[in-house]
């Protein structure tokens, strides 16, 4: 596989595939099907596939610091969430922030370098500004930055220092400023999409800071230098790009998810792609204590 040539890994066929996340623990790649309900794993080593219907809908995984599973967003909750060979069990529920506006759910999470997760939340019928971003630690769950139609993607710099994050329904990725503390600051607008691009979806950041982001409606994902400086385009082989994230041994394969919501006329709608960019990414940050030798900022 050369450099920025896309590869089909799984045609799943996904409704709405989101939260793409290597996990080292199993040395796969998992991603949900929002609103198909499942939860998917991608073995690379052996090219194994498997699904795990849901009772409720996973919208995002993060690996805890302790080694005890997932935290991960449901439709309407936070648990804690353990995976084996029998599946995935809900062991305990964190959080509901959002009990009282029964049309929302969670849309998107990534940890920062501290072991917080941010976690953004959206009108389910995409209308309404009723969306929030949510910090989660050990004191518990805060909204710290609203509204928004449909919160998404997620991503830290690799120092932890900027937080990216996007209301894809306005078209426009934000930068803010996160201390040490977690406390936000100096919200800016980072990136605006135009009418063609289709809208900002997922995204992730590599080593160098860049930041990749995945175009909705737009068929590829984009690099952006951390100035916000356009630097590539990559075309992937469906229109509804969701998300990507970075993984492999080397974290040096990207791996996107696609939607096949309303693309029938598509034949790898929906499937989960990978390819080389040339770049590394880093190891996904986990909730809890950071346990993988970097230290906390």
């Amino acid at each position: 596989m050369s450099v920025e040539e896309v590869e089909c890994l799984w045609d799943a066929r996904a409704e709405l595939g989101e939260g793409p996340l290597w996990a080292s623990s199993l040395e796969a790649l998992l991603f949900v099907d929002i609103l198909g309900a499942r939860l998917l794993q991608y073995r690379p080593a052996e090219g194994a596939k498997r699904e795990w219907p849901l009772d409720e809908a996973c919208c995002w995984l993060i690996e805890r610091g302790d080694g005890d599973g997932f935290i991960a967003g449901l439709r309407s909750r936070i648990v804690h969430l353990r995976l084996d060979e029998s599946g995935p069990r809900v062991v305990e529920e964190l959080a509901r922030p959002e009990a009282h506006l029964p049309g929302n759910r969670f849309n998107d999470a990534k940890a920062d370098p501290a072991g917080r997760v941010w976690a953004g939340s959206m009108d389910a019928a995409e209308r309404d500004a009723s969306g929030a971003l949510y910090r989660l630690d050990d004191r518990g769950m805060v909204a710290v930055d609203r509204p928004y139609v449909i919160a998404n993607g997620p991503a830290f710099s690799p120092d932890g220092r900027t937080l990216y994050h996007t209301d894809t329904a306005v078209r426009t990725v934000y930068a803010l400023d996160c201390s040490e503390q977690g406390v936000l600051s100096g919200k800016r607008v980072h990136i605006r999409f135009d009418a063609q691009d289709g809208f900002p979806d997922g995204m992730t950041c590599d080593a160098e800071g860049g930041l990749w982001v995945a175009h909705f409606g737009g068929s590829c994902l984009s690099r952006f230098h951390p100035d916000g400086r356009f630097d590539r385009r990559v075309r992937i082989p469906a229109t509804q790009v969701t998300s990507c994230t970075f993984g492999g041994a080397g974290f040096d394969e990207l791996y996107v998810t696609t939607a096949a919501r309303g693309r029938d006329d598509e034949p790898l709608a929906g499937a989960l792609f990978r390819l080389r960019p040339g770049v590394r990414g880093l190891p996904p940050n986990r909730f809890g204590r950071p346990d993988d030798g970097r230290p906390s900022p």
